[in-house]
């Protein structure tokens, strides 16, 4: 059953340091979900750039010289000096720093060894599956590379978000006794299952136009399907010209819609037949973490069809919540596609059985409570 919402931290709440470099895109909901879901931490959201509202208590370098401010975060890149961060925290006292993504955990060391408070970091994908040449051809990430086993000896947390993460970070020499699986989980007490009627004939795509999503593998298996059915492509990216191009060769009438804020793309999602996530392995090596939206549309009730490539089966049960497909196989993804699409029954079993698995085990509230006890274990064996 789906636990209720926490009330938020008291003001004399001890404070948990939320880093991230680009703050608050669209694309990354889920940062900010996880920190406001806490009871016993305040979140203060720290980085260089805001791309959106603060959801809390925030700051970024910007705020010290915002006619500056792209070419201030493009120095601290290059310097990695925290003595801007610390002016920022202006006497706010922290007692854990959490970075998001292994960049910022490799930004964040001298900062917690500064601030003498334990480091959390949570790998989510790329920052755990792309080679070294993919790192390098990135002015943002360049440094990571040779930084990354400095952050594996000293780094007092790994957080990943699916067991395939982890098993990418063992490989390249994380202490297994440090390295954990930690489900970020969705808000299922406002995350409500829909009605029946609300579903439509819509099969929905909600992703970053990039090479690792697999978007075109979807467009092309639209192509086989009968017609009768919309594709919603939710995103937007570098591809998104490209992707439109086949679209129309194909004669698939795909509807574009770009980036759009998290609500609506909820909105979306209550009203599809189907999410699809069909995701590859990149040549660079890139894959994907899980596929939050894959457990979003489970929490809505939507049945989820994801290729069987990086952690997306922690994500989608095969044959229970949903089916999993080979990657870069169009033919199996649009015969998966035919038989949900055509059968009612089978789609409200899987949306479901979808809704129960994340309540089981990718509970929002839950998870971030989690979290709370890690903060609160480290800070522990930090005192003694």
């Amino acid at each position: 059953m789906a636990r209720r919402r926490a009330l938020p931290p008291a003001e004399d709440a001890p404070r948990a340091l939320i880093l991230r470099h680009n703050l608050f895109r669209r694309s990354e909901p889920f940062i900010a979900q996880q920190a406001g879901a806490f009871a016993r931490y305040r979140p203060l959201y720290m980085g260089r750039l805001r791309y959106g509202p603060a959801p809390g208590e925030a700051v970024a370098l910007e705020d010290l010289a915002p006619r500056l401010k792209y070419a201030l975060a493009a120095w601290q890149m290059a310097s990695r000096d925290v003595a801007p961060y610390m002016r920022l925290l202006a006497g706010r006292r922290v007692e854990v720093v959490h970075a998001h993504f292994g960049i910022e955990g490799v930004y964040a060391l001298p900062l917690a060894a500064r601030l003498g408070v334990p480091l959390v970091t949570t790998f989510h994908g790329f920052d755990a599956t792309l080679s070294t040449a993919g790192l390098l051809s990135s002015p943002a990430w360049a440094a990571y590379p040779f930084l990354r086993g400095r952050l594996a000896r000293r780094g007092d947390l790994f957080l990943c978000v699916s067991a395939f993460i982890r098993g990418k970070l063992l490989a390249r020499g994380f202490p297994a006794d440090k390295t954990r699986v930690h489900y970020i989980g969705v808000d299922t007490a406002r995350l409500a299952p829909r009605a029946a009627g609300e579903a439509e004939k819509i099969v929905l795509h909600v992703a970053r136009l990039v090479e690792v999503k697999g978007t075109q593998y979807l467009i092309r298996a639209f192509a086989r399907l009968a017609p009768g059915h919309r594709l919603v492509i939710i995103g937007e990216g570098p591809l998104r010209g490209g992707l439109e191009k086949l679209a129309g060769e194909l004669g698939v009438r795909a509807e574009f819609l770009g980036a759009m804020a998290h609500e609506a793309v909820l909105g979306w999602m209550r009203r599809a037949a189907v999410l699809v996530l069909p995701s590859v392995r990149t040549s660079s090596g890139r894959e994907e973490g899980l596929g939050m939206v894959t457990l979003e549309a489970a929490a809505l009730g939507v049945p989820v069809i994801g290729a069987d490539a990086g952690g997306i089966g922690e994500a989608v049960a095969d044959g229970e919540s949903g089916f999993l497909v080979p990657a870069r196989d169009p033919e199996a993804l649009a015969a998966r596609l035919g038989l949900l699409l055509g059968d009612a029954d089978l789609r409200a079993r899987m949306g479901a059985a979808g809704r129960a698995r994340v309540e089981a085990r990718f509970d929002l509230a839950r998870q971030s409570a989690a979290l709370e006890t890690m903060y609160d274990e480290l800070r522990a064996a930090r005192a003694r």
